[in-house]
């Protein structure tokens, strides 16, 4: 598959040092984190710390809910609220190698649970997340209205 080809609109800069146990900054000094190793991972996982893991998931969700959004004013769905939770889970390969598997939930308030349904497949067509993942690695779409 090629790459998709995009017009540039926006560049987010972020340096990291000392790799899952160091330290990661974004350019405007917003994100200015400690990393540490999770303890399932063998890790000391300090407090107040993140890692790589819970860092795309944060971008993942946020992103995701924003393409949620779009895809719903365009179908001309009155969402009242949605809540995207990702679960980012990091694993073994079968070469011997680290691979990732996400599964997104969309908590919906205002469609019926089919409209949440058809909105959540909808906005994995047009989040860029998604579009970066689509066939890398395994995702998994659920949904519930409050």
């Amino acid at each position: 598959m090629a790459p998709i080809a995009i017009q540039p609109l926006y560049t987010a800069t972020a340096t990291s040092h000392g790799g899952r146990n160091g330290r990661v900054r974004s350019d405007n000094g917003t994100i200015d984190m400690p990393l540490t190793m999770p303890k399932a991972l063998g890790g000391a996982e300090a407090a107040g710390s993140t890692n790589p893991e819970q860092l795309f998931a944060a971008g993942y969700s946020a992103c995701f809910e924003g393409a949620l959004r779009l895809v719903a004013g365009k179908m001309k769905k009155q969402i009242k609220d949605a809540h995207i939770t990702a679960k980012v889970t990091i694993g073994k390969t079968q070469e011997g190698g680290f691979g990732l598997s996400v599964a997104l939930h969309g908590k919906l308030e205002g469609v019926s649970q089919a409209e949440a349904d058809e909105l959540m497949h909808a906005a994995h067509k047009v989040c860029p997340y998604s579009l970066a993942t689509q066939g890398n690695i395994d995702v998994k779409l659920s949904s519930e209205v409050a």
